[in-house]
């Protein structure tokens, strides 16, 4: 069966992507397939272009450089048009309601991606959009990061099943969607934060309950060296995510032994991958030689949001 043919049994046409637990094990699989083929495509110059003809709105409520480039790249790559959106740019920004905004848009677009604040404006917009609503990150979650995570890690090990993902850090929107992801394809995730600092309990134990199919372990800890003991990734972020700045100074008293160092990562597997959804703080959540490093994949893994953002809306949209 072609990578066509299998988007094809799973039906992604036209579903939103909200967070990953609205896939199965199957489907987010199929995209990291199609996310490395699309990688292929491109190194070797080969033109694939499903959304020729189609536009897709990228709203902005939070500034971005990652997510606005490969968004805008890749969809310019697949053939079709992007427009971006910051909230000066539409009434949105101005009080027009979010259920007024998407069923405008839905008459003009073929598919939206928003990066905002409140999770809560990424479920209504999908409530009342009539075509695809993808999440380019909320307080909450961040599916489209580590979507592009999961196909770095399986390129570099070859498999996902089994590993280890220590995650060091704010138990923020990065730990949840890795524990979510981690727990749909068997990636033992454990997340090691600050006492008051810990993932939402309500995701970590959905991120359980998905976990007991698949025979992935999840487990918050306050001790960051047993986190990363015997890991075969390491993954960090800033301490003060955006919206948190003002925490900053308190944030760096919190976390100042949580920094990811040579003495810490030599606690992993000596092949561990590091890897950080960036923008990094170096000398703050990471040291210069551990991100700068021989274990470092950090760029890899930001091409990547490219590739499987493709694979993404030549699924959902082409």
């Amino acid at each position: 069966m072609s990578l066509a043919q299998a988007g094809a049994t799973f039906a992604l046409k036209g579903r939103d992507f909200i967070e990953l637990t609205d896939y199965s094990s199957e489907e987010i699989r199929y995209l990291i397939d199609l996310a490395v083929e699309l990688k292929r495509k491109q190194k070797n110059g080969e033109v694939y272009q499903p959304l020729a003809g189609k536009t897709v709105g990228l709203i902005f409520e939070k500034s971005s450089t990652r997510t606005r480039i490969s968004f805008e790249v890749g969809v310019y790559q697949l053939g079709g048009h992007a427009l971006f959106l910051s909230k000066n740019d539409i009434q949105l920004g101005r009080g027009e309601t979010i259920a007024d905004t998407a069923g405008v848009m839905s008459r003009y677009l073929d598919g939206i991606m928003i990066r905002t604040f409140g999770h809560d404006r990424v479920i209504q917009l999908a409530e009342h959009a009539d075509i695809p609503v993808i999440n380019g990150l909320s307080d909450l979650a961040h599916p489209c990061q580590v979507l592009a995570d999961f196909q770095t890690i399986y390129e570099y090990k070859g498999k996902l099943e089994g590993l280890k993902l220590a995650y060091i850090g704010d138990g923020n929107n990065m730990a949840h969607s890795l524990m979510l992801g981690g727990a749909k394809l068997g990636v033992h995730v454990s997340i090691g934060s600050p006492a008051g600092y810990e993932p939402d309990p309500q995701v970590v134990a959905q991120a359980r309950e998905i976990a007991g199919a698949t025979g992935a372990v999840i487990e918050v800890v306050n001790d960051p060296a047993a986190a990363v003991k015997d890991a075969d990734v390491i993954y960090t972020d800033v301490w003060a995510s955006m919206g948190f700045e003002e925490e900053q100074k308190v944030r760096e008293a919190a976390f100042a032994s949580y920094q990811v160092n040579e003495e810490l990562a030599a606690l992993a597997k000596p092949d561990y991958l590091f890897m950080h959804c960036l923008p990094a703080h170096r000398g703050e959540e990471v040291s210069e030689g551990v991100i700068d490093g021989k274990n470092s994949i950090i760029f890899d893994q930001a091409e990547n949001r490219l590739h499987a953002q493709k694979a993404l809306m030549a699924a959902l949209m082409g």
